[in-house]
């Protein structure tokens, strides 16, 4: 049963609404009922918003003056008498945002940004206006610097005189292994951007950008990791299709699997992305470009069953919606790797380097080139811009690469 259903049915909203915040309660059922509530999590916000009402008023308060802090102190005094559930705080978040957007309660204040806030502010204004970067990348370089700005300068502006390539390199050395090699590679991109952008507007009077040190990364050292045609069908095949998650699922994987899409790519499809009629997809790639591609038959089809079967009702116009309300679309790419990792446990594939949604995309271009497919071919349709980035497949012939080795020195001829 979903929100409106339960509503219809529901003694406590009967009560809520004929009741002294009746205008309240209506506004605030409207929304659960339009993000697709269950059932159960509509009764308890109800009586969880009947119960902060209550205590608020009770307190003196005009319900119209209800606001973040007022909730705050009704979970500290919640907290001494009942147990507080993971969704409540979420849930009363849900309910200042909706009686906000009615006028009913005062808009919140603006948050008074820190200043380590402002000088990323100003950074990421930078990086889109002087240097063109995508929105996503702007996200990223703005973590990145937030955290090396709150190492190595915790007290802000001030101590920029103070910074020092040994501060600098020390930073470096500390965080380069928290991650991958490629984590370490991009953080150092990141701090050497971010100091470049203070000595150019006058924060700093040396260049340390020059100091940051480089973490080695040989282009086409490895060799892509990749499943056989075989088991890319046993993950496909493992997706329950008689439910909604299922149906989403083999959907978002045949995008990866047949048409070679990044996670992120899959995350940022529209329902406005398709078109029909042509039988094509608009995607959304790196680097802020789009590109149409021919929309599979098969892969379609899988669209349209989860469309039809399994999409949940929303105002949303991404292609795939979280299962759970409220109904909307990614955040980023890392729920698609999710959803892959998910189907390769499920399918009981193991054992390989990468265990992601890149994993689909090797293989589909692994597949390609050993049924005959040029590189130039392959790197059309994988939308690379350099055929640099294809050429690492080369490498997947280990018996033809056999044949150009050289004989070790020393060895047996």
């Amino acid at each position: 049963m979903n929100a409106n259903e339960y509503l219809q049915r529901s003694k406590l909203y009967r009560k809520l609404i004929h009741g002294p915040y009746g205008k309240f309660s209506r506004v605030y059922a409207a929304r659960l009922s339009d993000e697709g509530f269950s059932q159960q999590c509509t009764r308890r916000s109800l009586s969880l918003f009947r119960d902060l009402m209550d205590w608020h008023v009770g307190n003196g308060h005009d319900r119209r003056d209800l606001g973040k802090a007022h909730v705050k102190q009704y979970l500290e005094h919640r907290s001494k008498h009942w147990s507080i559930n993971a969704g409540d705080r979420a849930a009363l978040r849900r309910l200042l945002s909706a009686l906000r957007d009615e006028g009913l309660v005062p808009a919140a204040p603006p948050a008074e940004p820190t200043e380590h806030e402002q000088i990323v502010e100003a950074f990421a204004a930078y990086l889109t206006s002087e240097r063109g970067l995508a929105l996503t990348t702007v996200e990223r370089h703005k973590l990145l610097a937030h955290r090396f700005l709150q190492e190595a300068c915790p007290a802000g502006a001030d101590e920029f005189a103070a910074l020092t390539p040994e501060i600098v390199i020390g930073y470096v050395e500390r965080h380069a292994l928290d991650g991958s090699a490629d984590s370490g590679k991009a953080m150092c991109g990141v701090v050497r951007a971010f100091l470049g952008y203070l000595h150019v507007k006058g924060f700093i009077s040396v260049a340390l950008a020059d100091c940051v040190p480089s973490i080695r990364r040989w282009r086409l050292a490895g060799l892509p990791t990749f499943l056989p045609p075989e088991k890319v069908q046993r993950v496909l095949d493992s997706c329950d299709r008689t439910t909604a998650m299922g149906l989403r699922d083999y959907a978002v994987l045949m995008l990866l699997a047949k048409l070679g899409l990044r996670a992120s790519e899959v995350a940022a499809l529209s329902l406005d992305d398709i078109d029909w009629q042509s039988g094509s997809v608009l995607v959304h790639g790196k680097g802020r470009r789009q590109a149409s591609m021919p929309l599979r038959h098969d892969v379609g089809a899988a669209i349209v069953a989860y469309i039809r079967h399994g999409r949940p009702a929303s105002a949303c116009r991404r292609l795939f919606l979280r299962m759970l309300a409220p109904h909307v679309g990614f955040a980023s790419g890392c729920a698609i790797t999710m959803i892959a990792k998910e189907a390769l446990e499920r399918a009981g594939i193991d054992g390989y380097a990468h265990h992601g949604a890149h994993l689909f995309r090797h293989s589909l271009a692994t597949d390609l080139l050993r049924s005959g497919a040029s590189f130039a071919e392959i790197g059309q349709l994988l939308r690379h811009r350099s055929i640099d980035s294809t050429r690492i497949y080369a490498k997947l012939d280990i018996e033809k690469l056999r044949e150009l080795s050289l004989p070790w020195p020393g060895g047996v001829e």
